[in-house]
């Protein structure tokens, strides 16, 4: 009864912060990202929209079809696409999802062919059916469009340079938090492949479940485009006993990683990423000279662009000024966790956060847009 009626209430405050004038994007993310996400696909399809800024009023028209005779990626997403069966729900029938299959081909050429600065890339697709499947072609054409312009600009670069440079963000978390367990994979020469496919499907691929696939794209749609690395780290993380547990060598630890749990704690992991966001902002982690060279072509660049066209969605004063609020009397954990190699219980204090920091830390995160400012200056300096 009590789960009934919180759901019945974050329902009711969704529908609020959609019908309230001008949107109050702000509340939607906080809603995105808080406990069970966006809960529906019926409002998934009202509130992904606002948070990527794309007017549901004017779609422009698609038609796909014409573009295979001329498309040089068609033989390659043609082969994803018919690889892609187990994305589809369990027992839809095959007609229907044959259908499907032919919209997401339509989907991704189409994208593609209107934003010639773009490649596609193995495992693209994952993304897209998941827009497919939760919205339908037309909107999802439009929504994925902004999403690859900005979220997942780096991926579709001509190189994987961008990709590695995000990949490399991943180490530096493990270490602010858990030192002995990234000097362990430093160890076993693991390296972040086994992340590649995490972060350029945002987990679509590895995930069997729909539901914590959607529940996942709730989080990032509303975060700072480099989210899933932080995602990925809590995953790490939260299986730091199995890691250590592992022969020390590369093949042991890349077999182990690679293959995720389904059964993971999503709202705790959630709830982590989002304090590490927080505690580490992509600015005070360790990029290479070479990712600040690459820096008018990353995801913080366009993401300036995105905080400039939705300038006027920022979140409102009161949340930032209850975040510095309540982030004072923190102050003096905040100076223990940044120098974790001298202490010893830096991974306690920092999963600890999740309870003393958890509402004030989400509050900030969802105000991705205020971040990005800050990520771009500071990074790249």
């Amino acid at each position: 009864a009590d789960f009934t009626a919180k759901r019945k209430k974050k329902v009711a405050e969704i529908y609020q912060a959609l019908n309230s004038d001008p949107t109050d994007v702000a509340a939607l993310r906080r809603m995105a990202i808080s406990e069970g996400g966006l809960l529906t696909d019926e409002i998934r399809q009202k509130v992904w929209p606002k948070l990527l800024n794309v007017n549901t009023s004017d779609l422009p028209p698609i038609s796909g079809k014409d573009l295979r005779q001329v498309s040089k990626d068609y033989q390659q997403v043609l082969l994803d696409v018919r690889r892609s069966l187990r994305r589809f729900p369990p027992g839809m029938p095959e007609e229907q999802r044959a259908g499907l299959q032919e919209e997401l081909i339509d989907i991704i050429l189409v994208v593609l062919e209107r934003n010639p600065q773009l490649h596609y890339y193995q495992g693209y697709h994952d993304i897209v059916v998941t827009f497919l499947l939760v919205v339908g072609e037309r909107l999802a054409t439009s929504l994925v469009e902004k999403l690859s312009t900005h979220h997942l600009r780096d991926f579709m670069d001509p190189t994987m340079d961008n990709t590695k440079h995000i990949l490399n963000c991943l180490m530096p978390i493990i270490d602010q938090v858990n030192p002995e367990l990234h000097d362990f994979m430093q160890s076993a020469e693991v390296g972040t492949i086994f992340a590649l496919s995490w972060l350029i499907t945002w987990f679509g691929h590895v995930l069997s479940d729909f539901r914590h696939v959607v529940r996942l794209y709730d989080f990032f749609l509303a975060c700072h485009p480099l989210m899933p690395i932080y995602f990925a780290a809590v995953i790490v993380l939260y299986r730091e006993q199995e890691v250590l547990d592992c022969d020390c060598d590369m093949a042991s630890v890349h077999h182990l990683l690679s293959q995720i749990p389904q059964d993971l704690p999503y709202e705790t992991l959630i709830s982590r990423a989002g304090d590490l966001f927080v505690q580490f902002p992509p600015s005070k982690l360790a990029l290479d000279a070479a990712a600040q060279q690459q820096a008018e072509k990353t995801a913080a660049s366009t993401f300036k662009d995105f905080e400039l066209a939705s300038a006027q969605q920022r979140p409102d004063t009161v949340l930032r000024q209850r975040f510095r609020g309540l982030l004072r009397p923190d102050e003096r954990t905040k100076d223990v966790l940044t120098k974790p190699r001298t202490n010893h219980f830096v991974k306690l204090a920092v999963m600890g956060l999740t309870v003393a920091l958890g509402a004030a830390a989400l509050a900030v995160v969802k105000s991705a847009l205020e971040w990005a400012p800050k990520f771009q200056l500071q990074l790249f300096p």
